[in-house]
């Protein structure tokens, strides 16, 4: 029999793992649903920004010269307008009723009327305030015998310069939704395959499959080939996912990919690979402490509440002030590091000292969980029956 080198028993382990797993029907369709689901979820925001930020106004009589005042007016309060020109008040009423159009403005430049359904949006209000104030101060300018335009020209001259002591992050709001999702993808990913290396585990302790491959491999060998496969499974799931979103998102206009997301999908992966490799351990030593499914969410509990605290505590933290000491501090600590810091270096908060600390951390805690999970594996892995536990195994 050919003896196997340590590193081909990992590979040999890892790839019937990930082979195993991608090819079933669940991966398949769930990856598949998710991607449905996030692609309805960036159409659904398109159509909803897309209306939010454009109004369709109805213009009758005098005041269809006002179209492109009003067009100029809306672009400087960030909106589109689209105006129509329209002869029956009393059809275009209707359709303001009907919600086809957003409002119907009659009468003459001076003196306007506006027809809405409910309430006249402020920045539409703004709009048309500040078109109705002009046509007066034209007015009054010319009776007094001076141009119109010379007096705009000179008036859009003056201006105020201001200076920032410290400039705020244009693309703020955006790091901070990419921070979000990047955080929420991997506590899905953290918990969900992090759960099925511990099923994995009970499911081949109870078949008794484990003592087959252990006549062959090691235990610490099969433990790492166990965890490095189904790690390359989530991983794979979740550049797939979030390819897919950064795409769909970068395509309706939602983030500039050239910007931060590719940057925080890039991070994603590297704190994805230590934190996997973090929890993953643990929870294969801890599976490995029972004989049967029934009995393992006894033993997971402790280490999936560890990872829904470092979310939930770390995401409103993070809401509130990336930037803050205590949150600096949770996210170079090795449990809240996977979750936390993508999240603060989508942001552009987190500095490069503070990144070198946590991944040296990181990479130092999972050197310590794996030999120590090695050893609760090793020695626990084959005792079948009654839960070991851990003072047992550590001895």
């Amino acid at each position: 029999m050919t003896t196997l080198t340590p590193s081909r028993a990992v590979f040999l382990v890892a790839r019937r793992e990930f082979l195993t797993k991608v090819r079933t029907r669940s991966f398949v369709v769930g990856t598949l649903a998710i991607i449905a689901v996030l692609a309805g979820y960036v159409l659904l925001q398109t159509v909803l920004f897309d209306r939010a930020e454009r109004d369709t106004v109805a213009l009758n009589g005098q005041a269809t010269v006002l179209a492109e005042p009003l067009k100029a007016t809306a672009k400087s309060f960030g909106r589109e307008l689209v105006t129509v020109d329209v002869g029956d008040v009393a059809a275009a009423e209707a359709q303001v009723r009907a919600g086809e159009l957003d409002a119907l403005v009659t009468g003459a430049p001076d003196r306007l009327r506006v027809v809405v359904k409910d309430r006249l949006g402020d920045d539409l209000r703004n709009s048309i305030d500040l078109i109705v104030k002009q046509q007066v101060l034209n007015a009054q300018l010319a009776e007094a015998g001076l141009d119109p335009a010379t007096v705009a020209r000179n008036v859009e001259q003056a201006a105020v310069d201001v200076v920032a002591l410290e400039p705020e992050d244009a693309q703020r709001g955006q790091r901070l939704a990419i921070g979000l999702v990047i955080a929420a993808l991997l506590y899905y990913s953290l918990l969900v395959y992090g759960t099925m290396v511990a099923q994995g585990v009970v499911e081949e302790k109870s078949s008794r499959v484990v003592e087959i491959l252990l006549s062959t491999l090691r235990p610490s060998q099969l433990l790492l080939g166990k965890v490095l496969g189904l790690g390359l499974v989530g991983l794979a799931q979740l550049v797939l996912i979030g390819t897919t979103g950064l795409v769909l998102s970068s395509a309706s206009g939602v983030v500039d990919v050239t910007g931060v997301a590719g940057g925080a999908l890039a991070t994603g992966v590297l704190w994805y690979l230590l934190g996997f490799f973090l929890y993953a351990t643990v929870f294969a030593a801890a599976a490995s402490l029972v004989s049967r499914q029934e009995e393992l969410q006894s033993v997971l509990t402790p280490i999936s509440m560890a990872v829904v605290i470092a979310f939930v505590v770390g995401i409103n933290l993070m809401i509130q002030d990336a930037s803050d000491a205590l949150v600096a501090v949770l996210s170079v600590l090795p449990p809240f590091a996977p979750i936390l810091m993508p999240g603060r270096m989508a942001m552009g908060v987190a500095p490069a000292w503070q990144v070198l600390l946590a991944v040296v951390l990181a990479l130092a805690a999972i050197a310590a969980i794996t030999w120590l999970g090695g050893r609760v594996y090793a020695n626990a892995v084959l005792r079948t029956g009654a839960r070991v536990r851990l003072r047992d195994v550590l001895r």
